[in-house]
């Protein structure tokens, strides 16, 4: 690794405080014919990983099923000197169990809607998280490689 790669990377802390910054994470997975399918989804940190839910029927559950490498990316900034990121290379691990799937789904609604707590979405929230997570997944990806930049660094 050069030096000029080590004075953008991202500690660990970090790492940890950007994902928690952001709402969107793009996510690839690897398509029948080899072609990545990239998606963007509101995500979580649970446990310090990134996790999100998604219809069980997707595309992009589709794909995870036949092969669960993925690479995820979370980015800001917008000028060059602004730039920073995340991208993880992993394993996606497909949650299919109600109890989860709702614990996941009712945190990303909070998430999205930028309240403290899922009660605070009040009943017709609760509802539709409640009806959601019958027809959806959960997804955990478990990093093999991090890479991060924080061109913020450079000057």
């Amino acid at each position: 690794m050069s030096s000029g790669r080590n004075q953008v990377k991202l500690s660990d802390e970090e790492v940890q405080g950007l994902l928690e910054e952001n709402l969107k994470v793009q996510v690839a997975a690897n398509g029948r014919e080899g072609f990545p399918h990239l998606t963007t989804l509101f995500y979580i940190v649970r446990e310090g990983k990134i996790a999100f839910w998604t219809y069980a029927r997707s595309q992009k559950i589709v794909n995870l099923e036949r092969d669960p490498r993925v690479t995820a990316l979370v980015e800001d900034g917008t000028d060059y000197f602004e730039l920073r990121g995340v991208s993880i290379e992993g394993r996606a691990e497909i949650v299919r169990d109600y109890d989860s799937i709702f614990e996941i789904g009712s945190q990303v609604a909070a998430r999205m809607a930028g309240v403290d707590s899922f009660e605070a979405l009040g009943e017709i929230g609760v509802q539709a998280v409640e009806k959601q997570a019958t027809k959806r997944v959960g997804v955990i990806i478990h990093p093999d490689r991090v890479a991060s930049w924080d061109h913020r660094k450079m000057s």
